[in-house]
C-alpha cells in the first residue's frame, strides 16, 4: 500500500503532530539552546558562525552543512564598508522569517491553506541614541512595521493569531534578559 505524506503549506502535518505529542508526553524535549559565535574582522564588519545546538534532549553537533555563517557590516555613511547587511537589517530578516514560519506551521496544524505569503519590514532608528547624544533617545529601533501580503482564505484575525506564535516576535515585543560577560 502506497501512502502519501500529509503535507500542508510545505509542512509534514503528521510529523508536526508527532512532535507536539512527543513534547506533551515528555516536556523536557521542548528545551532548546541555540548558539552562535561571532568574530570581529575590522570596523563594523564581523562574521557569525552557527553549528551546534541542544534540543530534543541531546546535543546536535552534526548538521546537513558543516556550519552556517552570516556576516554583518554597516553602511558606508555609518563608517562601514557595506560588505553585508547591518545588524538592524538582520533583525528584520529574523523577524520576517520567524513570523512567516510560525504562521505557515500553525496554519498547517490548523488545516489552513496558505498559497502565498510575502512581507515587507521597516524600522526607524534615531542616531542620537546610538551616538550618545541624547540619553532620552532609544539606541535601537523606535518601532518596526511588518506588512504582509497573504494569499489564503484565512481571515485577518486568524492570520494575526498565527503570527503570535513567532519566537522572534516574542523576543522583540517582550523584554528578554541578556547577560554580557567579558573574558580577557
Amino acid at each position: 500500500m502506497i501512502t502519501t505524506a500529509n503535507i500542508k503549506n510545505g509542512v509534514n502535518v503528521d510529523q508536526l503532530v508527532d512532535t507536539i505529542n512527543a513534547v506533551q508526553e515528555n516536556p523536557a524535549l521542548a528545551k532548546f539552546e541555540f548558539r552562535a559565535k561571532n568574530n570581529w574582522i575590522e570596523g563594523g564588519h564581523c562574521v557569525t558562525s552557527i553549528k551546534d545546538y541542544y534540543g530534543v534532549g541531546e546535543e546536535h553537533t552534526e548538521r546537513a552543512k558543516d556550519s552556517f555563517t552570516m556576516e554583518a557590516d554597516h553602511v558606508e555613511v555609518l563608517l562601514g564598508k557595506d560588505k553585508a547587511p547591518n545588524p538592524g537589517e538582520i533583525v528584520l530578516h529574523a523577524l520576517g522569517s520567524c513570523l512567516t514560519g510560525a504562521m505557515v506551521y500553525h496554519a498547517a496544524a490548523q488545516g489552513i491553506e496558505i498559497e502565498g505569503m510575502e512581507s515587507s519590514l521597516k524600522g526607524g532608528v534615531d542616531l542620537h541614541g546610538f551616538l550618545g547624544l541624547d540619553p532620552e533617545v532609544r539606541k535601537g529601533y523606535d518601532g518596526i512595521t511588518v506588512k504582509f501580503k497573504v494569499k489564503s482564505d484565512a481571515s485577518e484575525d486568524q492570520l494575526r493569531a498565527l503570527s503570535q506564535f513567532s519566537p522572534v516576535f516574542d523576543m522583540l515585543t517582550n523584554p528578554t534578559p541578556v547577560t554580557i560577560e567579558f573574558e580577557k
